[in-house]
């Protein structure tokens, strides 16, 4: 066996150790970072997640939803869609509640959806960071 394919095996085989972490992560922004005992870096990454997602809310951006056509269709929405979706639970309640963005094209939209996104991929982030802390890659 490989160095490579050794380390892949010893990460899978400790599933049960990381696998709760991310999940946590994922449905609570830092909420895998407070479990493991980082409660400052869990209370930060909280609040720039729930932040930039209600701001993105109050802005009325854009939730994306699960669209193919052409490549840059295909790319965009089911990105955006993605990176919502990682939002975890403020997207859930959001659905949930029913959020309806406006039809309108503006400035304000478009910065609102820029937001939404951005605080998907934040989260991604902090998932990544709980990922590496619980296999012991990080402190």
């Amino acid at each position: 066996m490989t160095e490579t394919a050794k380390r892949i095996w010893s990460v899978l085989s400790t599933a049960g150790k990381w696998g709760p972490v991310v999940a946590l992560a994922w449905i609570i922004p830092g909420g895998g970072h407070f479990w493991m005992g980082k409660r400052l870096r869990g209370a930060l990454l909280f609040a720039c997640v729930m932040i930039s997602f209600l701001v993105g809310m109050l802005m009325h951006g854009y939730l994306f939803e699960w669209q193919t056509g052409d490549l840059f269709t295909t790319i965009i929405y089911c990105g955006g869609y993605i990176a919502n979706l990682a939002n975890g639970i403020p997207y859930l309640f959001a659905r949930w509640l029913g959020y309806s963005e406006p039809d309108v094209a503006g400035h304000m939209v478009d910065y609102g959806t820029k937001f939404l996104v951005c605080a998907g991929l934040m989260n991604i982030l902090a998932m990544v960071d709980a990922f590496e802390i619980a296999t012991g890659e990080k402190d």
